[in-house]
């Protein structure tokens, strides 16, 4: 009889290598990215009660006259999300690269939180 081979992808290891370590909490939510080809995707993720605590995206932006590049759009939604981490009350985060490198729109989205008063 044959087996199954459960492949595990290298991101997937990557992910899980990342995610292993940290943990949010309702004072110190965790933020996530899901980045595609065309959008980035910035969620707060409360861990200890399993609820999303705030979420931005730039499809709205990319959907004007005249985006800019997909890292000025990230740059923008990043502002939202930092609005709406403002009206929780939440001034720390942890940040969660997941499988991505910490270069490119991965890296804006971190400098831009930092920049506007979150600290990562």
């Amino acid at each position: 009889m044959p087996t199954i081979k459960h492949t595990i992808t290298v991101q997937e290891k990557r992910r899980r290598r990342v995610r292993k370590k940290l943990h949010g909490t309702a004072a110190r939510p965790r933020v996530t990215i899901k980045r595609s080809n065309k959008n980035i995707y910035i969620q707060a993720i409360d861990d200890a009660a399993g609820v999303t605590i705030a979420s931005a995206n730039d499809v709205a932006i990319r959907k004007d006259a005249t985006p800019g590049t997909k890292k000025e759009t990230a740059v923008q939604a990043t502002v939202e999300f930092v609005k709406a981490l403002k009206k929780k009350k939440i001034s720390a985060v942890i940040f969660d690269r997941g499988e991505y490198k910490y270069h490119g729109r991965v890296s804006s989205v971190a400098e831009t939180l930092r920049a506007k008063g979150i600290e990562v």
